[in-house]
């Protein structure tokens, strides 16, 4: 059995608004394209992928820490989907009951909607096709709060290492996926914080008309472009020196300071957006738990107009 790993931001913004710094823009998108042919010579037998979701699958009516996809559709926001990801229903049970008996408790679902925070690292890695290895989409709360602390996030991740080491068959190959942050502040409403209709959107607004999903991206499109042009009201501004600060932690496989972070500390830092590194912690989590790794990164990318600090890394065992 051979184990890889690749932790990565996201943005979707990326098909809406173009860098002023050209290169940026270059960097990131030729990195995704030497991963994916690196994926595609891999062949990935299993891919186990760590998202957040954007008030697109998951709502306040009943709002999971962790939900792992029995079953999963891409939910189709900003243009990534629609169709049915590739679910293994037997191996995603077994994932299940592991990480139960590990002491997690994990919620599950036979009708997960995966929004891009999960469909849009699928499409650039492999070659736009959702479906294209079986895939165990794994939902971590990086966008309600209250979420779950970062310790229990890297407790998810490992015992999701040890149903990886549970499977010890020669010929699997296993690829973890991360996907999230790193600063990054999008403008998410919250709850407490917002009108009444946008309160009842964050409780139950499941499936929304093409035209309340076009208003609702165009708003963020347009506080890419405000945050671009130094407006700093709209929006938490990156922050390079804390994401090289997280990118260590991960390289140095320092899980007790990623423990002791905070849920404030991370909007306060990070912004928003910044809670989706619980992705990475568990992505992280669960390969230090097959083994010690390497990572290497490969581009880092502070991108306004995304509103995203990008960073793309791998990482496998020694």
């Amino acid at each position: 059995m051979t184990v890889k790993l690749i932790c990565a931001s996201h943005s979707p913004l990326m098909e809406f608004a173009s860098p002023a710094e050209k290169q940026q823009e270059q960097t990131v998108r030729h990195t995704f394209e030497k991963l994916a042919a690196e994926v595609k010579a891999y062949d990935p037998t299993l891919i186990i992928a760590f998202g957040p979701d954007h008030f697109n699958g998951f709502f306040y009516d009943l709002m999971p820490s962790f939900c792992v996809g029995v079953r999963a559709t891409a939910a189709g926001d900003w243009n990534y989907g629609p169709g049915e990801l590739n679910v293994p229903e037997n191996t995603a049970l077994g994932l299940i009951r592991r990480v139960l008996d590990e002491g997690v408790d994990v919620a599950y679902s036979y009708r997960m909607q995966a929004d891009h925070g999960v469909t849009q690292p699928l499409h650039f890695l492999c070659d736009g096709q959702l479906n294209r290895y079986p895939t165990i989409p794994i939902f971590i709360n990086g966008a309600a709060a209250p979420m779950p602390t970062t310790k229990r996030t890297i407790a998810l991740g490992r015992a999701v290492g040890a149903f990886i080491n549970s499977i010890n068959l020669e010929n699997e190959r296993i690829l973890i996926l991360g996907t999230g942050g790193l600063s990054h502040d999008p403008p998410t409403p919250q709850m407490g914080s917002a009108p009444p209709e946008v309160e009842e959107f964050l409780i139950a607004g499941r499936n929304p008309t093409v035209e309340a999903r076009n208003t609702r991206q165009a708003k963020i499109i347009s506080v890419g472009q405000r945050l671009a042009a130094g407006d700093k009201s709209v929006s938490v501004p990156l922050n390079p020196e804390w994401d090289e600060q997280l990118l260590e932690k991960f390289k140095n496989a320092d899980f007790a300071a990623l423990e002791n972070m905070t849920e404030d500390e991370i909007r306060r830092e990070g912004g928003r957006g910044g809670q989706e590194v619980r992705t990475w912690m568990a992505a992280f989590a669960a390969l230090e738990a097959v083994g010690d790794y390497e990572m290497t990164l490969h581009c880092y990318e502070p991108i306004s107009e995304w509103i995203a600090g990008f960073g793309i890394v791998s990482a496998e065992l020694k």
